[in-house]
């Protein structure tokens, strides 16, 4: 195996007094997408910014292409493309004049024209950042962060409050840029984007790594089979619990959302019959009854439960 782009050994970052990052092992790889998961307040923005040398470590060790953040940041940052939560735009220059300054810093930049087009920056090119929409300043902002070519791209939230087809045209170049070899380090709350885009995935709460691999082993890792109900809200789900029981396996139930429901965990012919039969009992008529594989988000939501942060 390759020397790791990104490797972070027994990382630990305190506020005031308290680890919101508490001993945390990653290992990130060149040409491959790394997605970073986690509630808000788990530490996956701190364990970023402590690779891009936002933050000094309290304990631990954080290397990216072999170097120190910090002490090595002058030679690490033509080599890294940061792309912050909150932009970290200027505000009063236009986006297009912000772009080819950013690129003039390279010594062999993107073409600016070519990276505008793809991600439809010309539509507001002589905009200024402050009025631009939110998805406007993200795409700015990651053409920002790859114009110089890096060897490592970090991206906090790449297509959050982008329009489906700026969230494709951001999920391409992603793609393109692991493709060329890069190590792309992203964080996401969007579970479609990790499980579209990444080849491993990292999910981090209370400031440690609770389970890592790929998609496909996360979601194998349990029941593969979720039965998704749509139908009255505020269902007795203690006694369908109960029903379920009965034929033969043990699953769980959850509304999810008013008249939205979840059946998790050995998911058969047998759930559903008993299911419809519980259903036809008390007159329920489900306006949606489907099995499929469990996804990114039911794994996540299972690791890291479902009560607001």
């Amino acid at each position: 195996m390759p020397t790791p782009a990104v490797e972070i050994a027994g990382l630990v970052k305190r506020y005031d007094g308290r680890a919101v990052v508490d001993g945390l092992d990653l290992v990130a790889h060149q040409g491959r997408v790394t997605a970073v998961l986690g509630p808000n307040g788990a530490g996956k923005t701190t364990t970023i910014e402590c690779c891009e040398g936002l933050r000094r470590p309290d304990d631990g060790v954080v290397r990216v292409l072999g170097l120190d953040p910090l002490a090595d940041a002058h030679e690490l940052r033509p080599q890294v493309g940061v792309m912050l939560q909150d932009g970290g735009l200027p505000t009063g220059v236009r986006a297009a004049e912000m772009l080819e300054h950013v690129a003039r810093m390279y010594a062999d930049p993107r073409p600016v024209d070519e990276l505008s087009e793809r991600l439809g920056l010309g539509a507001f090119a002589r905009t200024t950042v402050r009025r631009l929409s939110g998805g406007q300043r993200q795409r700015l902002a990651l053409a920002a962060a790859v114009v110089g070519r890096p060897r490592v791209a970090f991206l906090d939230e790449p297509s959050a409050g982008m329009d489906p087809q700026s969230r494709h045209a951001v999920w391409d170049l992603v793609r393109e840029l692991r493709d060329e070899g890069v190590a792309v380090v992203l964080t996401t709350h969007l579970m479609d984007e990790a499980e579209d885009l990444a080849d491993h995935v990292v999910v981090v709460d209370h400031g440690v790594v609770i389970a890592e691999g790929s998609v496909r082993d996360l979601v194998a890792s349990a029941d593969d089979r979720t039965l998704r109900l749509d139908a009255t809200p505020g269902l007795d789900l203690a006694t369908l619990a109960v029903a379920l029981r009965t034929s033969g396996s043990a699953p769980e139930v959850n509304e999810i959302a008013p008249g939205s429901y979840t059946v998790v965990g050995g998911v058969d012919a047998r759930t559903v019959a008993a299911l419809t039969a519980w259903l036809a009992e008390r007159d329920v008529l489900a306006t949606r009854l489907t099995v499929g594989r469990r996804t990114l988000e039911d794994v996540f939501l299972d690791l890291t439960g479902r009560t607001l942060r």
